[in-house]
Order: structure tokens, then sequence, then C-alpha cells
């Protein structure tokens, strides 16, 4: 979050060496002005909410892993004006091999202040477990990379089956449109749900993905007219305030349980009543930011049945309270 609120956060990406191209534009992408991104609210004095800047370790080009070479937006030193640091993934780099960084990196990456907020998109996890930034926390990273991850960092608990993992000021995702799913979480979570949604809808991607969805998906797109879950998941998301049972999916489907159990898997990565649960938690955490429904009235509309069942589902899923959650929430927004 923005240390003065009356400045734009500035969010600086450090580019290593052979940096996955398409992960290096995100942040620009998302977090750049309003001119690019039509959800973005006024900023106090018109300033755009974030500003963002590209460095290198040594103020040179670095090659991308698509063969082609960028050359940084700012010095090196900007580092140490960076309220949020974003790391992408680059595959072929030393530290994934044997878990170290050059004198050069790690000079860089000491410019950063302290209480600055990081982001680790695919393999850019590597570099903060290099630099122990990652002990005693829950992680991820690509899942193809999630071995030799373990192999290095022993001691990190990785979950290699998840979009990303919020450990505060320290975000990992897995690899490449993770990084979306993240940046988009890091928007909500600065300004909000609706303007998350904007960005989404200007980017012309999904607006919210949960975190704790799975990475690798058998096949996500149905291969035959009439085929899939996708039409009752739409249903679903309708009728979160009712108490939806597996059988009442796979009547909606038009299948049995067995038959649309494999499909709902094979389509979204998760078990039906993993989807539900999830669909339920991040439609009461939307409640939770932008309305004063109570408690009660939370855990109906969103088909917990009672405020109990509510605040323990919750709890285990976002690791707060929805009392807490509500008020951490309005004390942390930027702007």
């Amino acid at each position: 979050m923005c240390k003065n609120q009356a400045m734009p956060h500035h969010v600086v990406v450090l580019a290593l060496d052979n940096v996955v191209a398409f992960e290096l534009g995100l942040p620009a992408r998302f977090f750049a002005t309003d001119s690019l991104l039509p959800g973005w609210p006024e900023a106090p004095q018109g300033d755009p909410p974030y500003v963002v800047s590209h460095v290198t370790v040594d103020d040179g080009p670095v090659t991308t892993s698509a063969g082609y070479s960028v050359l940084p937006t700012h010095p090196v030193e900007t580092l140490a004006e960076a309220d949020t640091v974003v790391i992408c993934g680059m595959p072929g780099h030393s530290v994934l091999e044997d878990g170290t960084l050059s004198a050069a990196e790690h000079a860089a990456l000491d410019l950063v202040p302290a209480g600055a907020r990081w982001i680790s998109v695919c393999t850019g996890a590597f570099v903060l477990a290099a630099r122990g930034m990652l002990d005693g926390l829950r992680v991820t990273t690509h899942w193809q990379h999630a071995e030799a991850f373990r192999r290095i960092f022993p001691h990190i608990e990785l979950d290699p089956d998840v979009l990303f993992v919020d450990n505060g000021d320290i975000l990992t995702s897995a690899g490449n449109a993770a990084g979306i799913d993240l940046l988009l979480h890091v928007i909500r979570r600065d300004h909000g749900a609706a303007t998350a949604a904007n960005v989404a809808r200007g980017c012309v991607v999904a607006p919210a993905r949960p975190g704790g969805q799975a990475q690798f998906i058998d096949r996500p797109v149905p291969t035959g007219a009439g085929e899939g879950t996708g039409d009752t998941r739409a249903w679903a998301l309708a009728h979160l305030h009712e108490p939806l049972a597996l059988a009442d999916l796979a009547r909606h489907a038009r299948m049995s349980v067995r038959t649309f159990t494999r499909h709902f898997r094979a389509e979204t990565g998760q078990s039906a009543g993993e989807w539900l649960t999830a669909a339920r938690i991040t439609h009461s955490r939307r409640l939770l930011e932008e309305t004063v429904l109570s408690i009660d009235q939370v855990a109906a509309a969103c088909g917990f049945g009672t405020a109990a069942a509510f605040r323990a589902q919750f709890r285990s899923c976002v690791g707060i309270s929805p009392s807490n959650y509500r008020r951490s929430f309005t004390a942390d927004r930027v702007g």
C-alpha cells in the first residue's frame, strides 16, 4: 500500500536476464495510466493510482525469453523509491539451478526500502527464496518448476497447485497468466472489487479467479456442443444464496453425479464442492467490501446457512474472520 497516499503508488519491475516477455509486460498493462485502463478512479490531485518503472541490475538491456532485448525505463537506483517490487520469471537463470544470485543482483535488491511490498510471478519466487524472504511462508511458483524449488529450498512450504498466495507484503503467483490473477487481486486489495472488475473488463480478462484455483486444468474447453458444465456453473453463480448440493448441479447439467463430477474436475481443476465454496467466499468478500450488510445477511446471501458456518468457512479460506476482513480491507485501501 502507498506510504504517502497523496502520491501515486510506485511499482518497480526488476527485469533479470531471460525474463519472460509476457510477464514483463503485465505490470505496465494492469497498473499503468487511466488512459489505458478505463476502470481507474481519480486519485488525489488527479495523479494516477500507480506509476510503473522498469529497471535492470546494470542499467543495460536484458534479453527476454522471446529472444529480443529490452531497455530499462529508469536506473536501478529507482528501487530505493519502490512501494511495490515485481520480480517476473526468468527461465535459465542460475537461481533456478543452485539458488544463488550474483553480487550485483543482491546489491540491487538491497536498495529496496523496508516495508515495500514484493510480488513474484512464476519463477520470480526463486529470487525471493534466495534472499531468505520466504522462510516460514506458504508460497507458490510455476508447477513445472516445483521439483527444482523443493530441491533447492526444502525448508519452504511450496503449494504448486494454486494460482497465487497472498502473505500480506509478500505475494507469489504461478506462471504466465496467473500473474494476471495476482495483479487483479492486488488492485482489488488496494482499490476494491469494482475497480478490479473494471480493469479486468478493460483488459478483456476474467475479473477474478480465486487464488486457490488449480494451476493445471486437464481440458479447459468442452469439445462438443452441449457438453460441459459451463451453463451449470453460470446457473450456480446466480443461485449462490440457495443450499446447492452436488446432486442439484448434476441435475441441472442433465448428467449423472458420477459423469458430472468427472466433467467438472476436467474443466475447472476442482471438485464441484471446492469450486462452489470458492465462489461463495468470493461473493462474500465482495459484499463485505462494498456493502454494509450484516454478517448474518452476508451469510444468507452467499448460501452458508448460518453466520457461524460462514465465519468458520471464511476463516478457513481467507485466514481471518469476516469482521476483521471488512475492517482491515477498509484500513488498507490505497488512496
